[in-house]
């Protein structure tokens, strides 16, 4: 059985970005200084509809701008409708993999994720958190190097937010963790990337993506193992990290927490090229 990464705080509320900085010790710079190389451092889930969880339904099938690479290792771009509670699951096997049910006490994957209208649609109800990895079930918990992206947006959930991470499938946290996008949801996406010493792995460099969740965008992670780590927003490198640069397996992971008002996080496609 796997073991699972939790990027919430021990009370399961969300950590806003600006108290992961302070208390992280993170180095964040912003985009417009970090395009150089970086050395210092259907029916939605659960039944409910968009109105019903108090924001508005998407009016069309999200643009795809970059557009993906659908040549990719894994590519998957959620266009089989699949209702919560199972379906999207057993629909998404090869694609999707859960944390079981009530793990860490707040993820409930099943019962808040489904597919419609070309997007996975992973709802937010305040009280269920939900986490998993990207990627066929043989596959999935060990890459060693890549290009990871996913494009997303997300619609209300305030007091919420979440990680997409590269973290190490042995968990031992000083192999490295490479988080993008993170933090909570009224602030920018923002890049974690974490050293390895052991003992201060809590500490990261930051770079702010500068665009916000509420828009469609493509975050992009390359690495190459023990080189560099590059980052980019809708095709525009943020930044190339030279430091703290995993060689050992990871896995491509989602996470949001159980807190905050009600919302969607809406995927419109997830890829891997090894």
């Amino acid at each position: 059985m796997q073991q699972h990464h939790d990027r919430t705080d021990r009370s399961h509320r969300w950590t806003p970005a600006r108290v992961l900085r302070r208390a992280l010790g993170v180095v964040l710079v912003t985009a417009a200084t970090a395009g150089v190389v970086l050395t210092i451092t259907s029916a939605p889930s659960s039944g409910r509809d968009f109105a019903a969880a108090g924001v508005p339904r998407p009016t069309a099938t999200p643009s795809v701008d970059p557009g993906p690479d659908r040549n990719a290792t894994f590519f998957e771009d959620f266009d089989t409708p699949a209702a919560a509670g199972g379906q999207f699951r057993s629909t998404y096997a090869n694609a999707w993999q859960p944390y079981a049910e009530g793990t860490s006490g707040k993820y409930f994957s099943d019962e808040l994720i489904s597919a419609h209208d070309g997007v996975m649609d992973v709802a937010m109800d305040g009280e269920h958190g939900a986490a998993g990895v990207f990627g066929p079930p043989d596959s999935a918990w060990a890459h060693v190097g890549g290009t990871y992206s996913i494009r997303a947006r997300v619609v209300g959930g305030v007091g919420n937010g979440a990680a997409i991470m590269l973290w190490p499938t042995s968990n031992v946290r000083s192999e490295g963790e490479i988080n993008f996008p993170e933090g909570n949801f009224e602030s920018h996406p923002v890049v974690y990337h974490h050293s390895m010493i052991p003992g201060h792995e809590g500490s990261a460099q930051g770079i702010d993506s500068e665009v916000t969740w509420r828009g469609w965008h493509t975050y992009t992670i390359d690495w190459k193992p023990g080189k560099s780590v590059s980052y980019f927003v809708d095709g525009r490198l943020l930044g190339t990290i030279t430091t703290n640069v995993p060689t050992t397996a990871h896995r491509y992971t989602f996470q949001i927490g159980n807190t905050g008002a009600p919302g969607h996080v809406l995927i419109d496609w997830v890829s891997r090229n090894d």
